[in-house]
């Protein structure tokens, strides 16, 4: 059975570091970038991206749809 793989891409300028998404990653993967964007927020991006299964809730619940989440079969 092949497995999938998540990537998730963060727009980066529009992301206004609420941590919404942090906390409905089930898998950890999603983090506090140590950079910030040109508002002055520390925008999310993806600590741990080889757990991302692709589940979609950081995409799901994010406020402003920053986030795209991508999935790839992976054998």
């Amino acid at each position: 059975m092949a497995k999938i793989r998540g990537h998730v891409v963060v727009d980066e300028v529009r992301c206004k570091g609420c941590g919404v998404c942090i906390a409905a990653c089930p898998c950890d993967v999603l983090a506090f970038s140590a950079k910030v964007n040109s508002k002055g927020y520390n925008y999310v991006e993806m600590a741990n991206p080889d757990s991302c299964t692709g589940c979609a809730s950081c995409g799901i619940i994010c406020p402003d749809s920053c986030l795209v989440v991508y999935r790839q079969k992976v054998e």
